[in-house]
């Protein structure tokens, strides 16, 4: 079985059919297979559990906070483990700059900026933004974000998102996509349906890990980049970081998934918390005297 025929199947009710697949490869030697293999082999302790102490289905820890900044639109900051991204939304506006040409009639423009703070590696960057590094994941955040926000909604604007990563661990693009779309919940920019990101491997040769941290990158086997929409079943990107042979594709694609319907979890419950506590300090669903809900 070839890649994207695994890929057009369906598994766990999402359809790849839409999905933009980048950098997957197939057809890996066997030598390879046993080597990426042999790499992998310490991921996993004998008890099963994983170099920061977590299973192979378990998340790292989530903290999320929206609204941290007053004068965007929209804004949220989150935090998986130990990759910390921050997000603003500004617009729906009217475009402006080179965007004036670029505007859509029946549309809105969905502008995104990914770029990574100086300190946010162990090496200082020396260039936060615009290489060619940050480019490429500000066109896959785009993407993933485009299938989420009901653009019909705003025609002839534009809407611009802004993420930077303030400490790298593994992960970012998927912190990004995750920051980004409670950025937009904030904004009150219409979408479809909350766009997730996760990211899953394989230890052991065989064993599929999700989420996983910078680490287990560096130290592990290939890597599945998924980003999707889990009410609806739709994968609006998948990223192979490196080669990933057919046989192993479907379990360690599922285990993302299942990585998205977890998240989707989370971040939902950050936006109801929020809400509730927004409307409490504006005094919605108090009783006056006479018995009316304000």
């Amino acid at each position: 079985m070839d890649c994207h025929a695994a890929m057009r199947g369906r598994g766990g009710g999402f359809s790849y059919s839409h999905a933009a697949v980048i950098g997957s490869r197939c057809g890996q030697p066997v030598g390879c297979r046993r080597a990426a293999a042999s790499t992998a082999m310490e991921l996993l302790s004998d008890q099963g559990l994983r170099l920061d102490g977590r299973r192979p289905d378990e998340l790292r820890n989530i903290r999320c906070k929206i609204g941290v900044f007053s004068q965007a639109d929209g804004s949220a900051y989150i935090e998986q483990g130990n990759t910390k991204v921050l997000a603003t939304v500004y617009g729906p506006h009217q475009p402006r700059g080179q965007a004036k040409n670029k505007f859509l009639f029946d549309e809105a423009l969905v502008n995104c900026q990914y770029s990574m703070a100086v300190f946010s590696t162990g090496e200082r960057k020396r260039r936060p933004r615009g290489d060619r590094k940050s480019q490429e994941m500000s066109i896959h955040l785009r993407q993933a974000l485009e299938a989420a926000i009901r653009t019909e909604l705003y025609p002839r604007s534009q809407i611009d998102i802004y993420v930077e990563v303030l400490q790298a661990d593994g992960g970012n693009y998927c912190a990004c996509v995750n920051a980004a779309t409670l950025a937009l919940v904030d904004a009150g920019v219409g979408l479809r349906e909350y766009a997730v990101a996760c990211s899953a491997s394989l230890a052991n040769g065989e064993i599929p890990l999700v989420d996983v941290s910078h680490l287990e990158e560096s130290t592990g086997g290939p890597n599945l980049t998924v980003a999707a929409l889990p009410i609806s079943g739709q994968v609006a990107l998948m990223e192979m970081s490196q080669r990933f042979h057919c046989d192993h594709l479907p379990k360690v694609l599922e285990r993302a998934l299942e990585g998205c319907k977890d998240i989707h979890r989370i971040l939902d419950e950050a936006v109801r918390k929020h809400v509730e506590e927004t409307g409490r300090a504006s005094g919605w669903g108090q009783v006056d005297r006479a018995g009316i809900v304000l």
